[in-house]
């Protein structure tokens, strides 16, 4: 059995590892670090699990474990290892920002499946990637892998309100959130430099991408609409995508426009081509606290362990 660990075990993102954990066949989880909820049932908080399981969120951290989640959020991941020294054994699984940029600074792998399985077999840590980073690179890897991206890459995508976290603000209250929407963080989000460090024009890093993300009135999931130029027709961008997907279980092609229930409490993507001249648009549709986040960070751990991707991920879509 994988003894598991979670650092910040109150928040979204470990919520959902909880619930993929607990029904892990070859995960026993041995340490909840909550230091708000200490010695109290991880039910406090995570109410949903009430009856599924009878685990109590700790103080303390146990170095025992096999692998660790770091789910307390961008800046701490950073702070958690100023202040603690893991033995070399332990892997670590970061879903905060912190180490995502691949710029020498530490050794963790960019923990995308589709781009870098065969490190990830080999890496002890892997920086998760973000959400909207997610659905944004698996629209345009398989352009980007062929280079046959030419152009500048125009991207609108629309996010649930998780996506903010669990900490209330201004802008995820009820009475503002709901029957409304907003762009927030235009030209110059947070997943923009994680993004351009995955996908090259013409095999040079860095790309031009216009990003306008908006807040939606919705809990969870990620539309995102990816527009660039392609002289190739739909049929040929369609036969690049299923083959270049072909082995990773998770991305989908759809014939038909997608839509966000499709892919809410699953770590699929979903993928959908449309051609208008020399313009393809990809639309892709993602769960962000899933395949966004922590159905992903279930996903790492899998291939590090050589487990089957699929382990503990066999989930099925809300479809009301």
């Amino acid at each position: 059995m994988i003894k598991v660990g979670i650092v910040g075990g109150a928040g979204y993102t470990a919520g959902e590892l909880l619930r993929l954990l607990i029904h892990h066949r070859n995960v026993e989880i041995t340490n909840i670090q909550s230091r708000s909820h200490s010695d109290q049932p991880i039910t406090v908080v995570h109410r949903d699990l009430l009856g599924e399981t009878e685990l109590m969120f700790s103080a303390d951290l146990d170095t025992t474990v096999d692998v660790l989640y770091l789910c307390a959020g961008h800046g701490k991941s950073i702070e958690f290892f100023e202040k603690n020294t893991l033995p070399a054994s332990i892997k670590v699984i970061d879903l905060s920002a912190d180490f995502r940029a691949e710029d020498g600074s530490h050794d963790f792998v960019y923990g995308l499946p589709e781009l870098n399985l065969e490190r990830i077999k080999k890496a002890n840590k892997i920086a998760n990637p973000g959400c909207f980073a997610t659905s944004i690179e698996l629209a345009f890897l398989p352009l980007s892998k062929h280079k046959l991206l030419k152009s500048e890459m125009h991207v609108t995508a629309i996010t649930g309100s998780t996506g903010a976290g669990q900490n209330p603000t201004t802008t995820s209250h009820f009475s503002w959130k709901n029957n409304n929407v907003s762009v927030y963080k235009a030209f110059n989000h947070q997943h923009l430099a994680e993004i351009k460090q995955t996908l090259y024009i013409n095999g040079e890093t860095n790309p031009e991408i216009t990003f306008i993300p908006v807040r939606g009135n919705f809990s969870r999931g990620i539309m995102s609409t990816c527009v660039t130029d392609s002289e190739l027709s739909i049929e040929e961008l369609n036969a690049l995508y299923e083959e270049y997907y072909k082995d990773h279980p998770f991305v989908v092609m759809s014939s038909v426009n997608p839509d966000v229930k499709q892919v809410v409490n699953t770590n699929k993507c979903v993928l959908h081509l449309v051609k208008n001249g020399n313009k393809v648009l990809i639309i892709s549709v993602i769960d962000n606290l899933l395949k966004g986040a922590s159905g992903q960070a279930v996903q790492n751990m899998n291939i590090m362990f050589g487990l089957n991707q699929t382990e503990g991920l066999k989930l099925k879509p809300m479809a009301f």
